[in-house]
């Protein structure tokens, strides 16, 4: 999930990469979203901040966060994600 605040928006830079690495693994397992974090209480913690968050979750729990646009940690984190 790309947390977003409604001032700066998803972040597109990683679009991209998104689309690639959905293509490489071909997975049901894998969807990608975006949230913006003014609107929903449970992402609270992580309003007010000026980098691009990036949350993981499996089976509906939270289990990694990505801080900042780090295409090979995204990458590295999607795969073992999975």
């Amino acid at each position: 999930v790309d947390a977003f605040q409604a001032w700066c928006g998803p972040c597109k830079t990683v679009v991209d990469l998104f689309r690639k690495i959905r293509n490489e693994v071909s997975s049901d397992h894998l969807h990608f979203a975006v949230a913006e974090v003014d609107s929903i209480d449970a992402l609270e913690e992580y309003r007010g901040k000026c980098e691009p968050v990036f949350l993981f979750y499996a089976g509906g729990e939270l289990v990694a966060v990505v801080r900042g646009v780090n295409a090979p940690l995204l990458q590295k984190t999607i795969l073992e994600q999975l």
